[in-house]
């Protein structure tokens, strides 16, 4: 297995419930840890909670392409390569057709496909320099098996998907490589929006969330975890 300490990992979305709880792993590993977030107070309370040092911590709109081609480039300036990239920002809107507006759908693709897009192509170039890397997504299980009400949501994660394997494709003479976590119900901040009776309870933990992904930054240089599916062993709708 590969060793996380002094590696230089890169966390967006770590202000969120499953981003913040890797940040710390890592950390704890003794992982070079930077942290992302859209809300700077969040990730001020983030940072004093996991003590990242405050000049690793950026604030970044993934919707925005400046935004992430700034971030990555800062950075790079301290680090000169990011071993590590895990993708954890992401929003979901769970609506029937007839209740989904537009504006929801297009914020959803904005978010999770586009933001995504704009993450992985400001990274890409240094990693294909040393022609080494790793990138982890979050697609969830909706990125691989549909939900009704789920058509914003899930096509965004399809396209992730999607995108992630012809990426994989382009960069398969190298090793830099790409790992999908396909998550199912989390018991996270994500759902405390959503109008849909489920029972919490019996979701994954974002703990042991948190910890698969340590688990994938550390797999063996010799292969990769192309996608890992860990969901709730029982049923959490209602």
């Amino acid at each position: 297995m590969e060793i996380i300490k002094g590696k230089n990992v890169l966390v967006v979305g770590a202000t969120g419930g499953i981003g913040s709880k890797v940040a710390k792993l890592l950390g704890g590993s003794g992982a070079n840890v930077f942290v992302t977030g859209r809300d700077a107070s969040k990730l001020a309370a983030m940072q004093q909670e996991n003590g990242i040092a405050a000049e690793r911590c950026f604030v970044m709109d993934i919707t925005q392409e400046a935004s992430v081609q700034k971030t990555v480039e800062a950075v790079l300036a301290i680090t000169g390569q990011i071993d590590i990239v895990i993708n954890a920002a992401g929003i979901g809107i769970i609506k029937t057709m007839d209740t989904l507006s537009t504006e929801e759908f297009i914020r959803t693709l904005q978010t999770n496909l586009i933001g995504s897009f704009y993450l992985v192509k400001a990274i890409l170039p240094s990693m294909k320099l040393v022609k080494k890397g790793l990138i982890i997504n979050i697609p969830g299980v909706l990125g691989k098996v549909p939900m009704a009400g789920a058509a914003a949501y899930s096509a965004s994660k399809y396209g992730l998907v999607g995108m992630m394997q012809s990426i994989r494709e382009e960069i398969k003479r190298t090793d830099i490589r790409i790992t999908n976590l396909f998550l199912g119900g989390v018991d996270s901040p994500f759902w405390d929006n959503i109008d849909l009776r489920v029972q919490r309870d019996k979701m994954v933990m974002t703990d042991e969330a948190a910890k698969a992904i340590w688990f994938l930054c550390q797999q063996p240089v010799s292969g990769v975890v192309s996608e890992m599916v860990l969901q709730p062993f029982n049923h959490q709708a209602i």
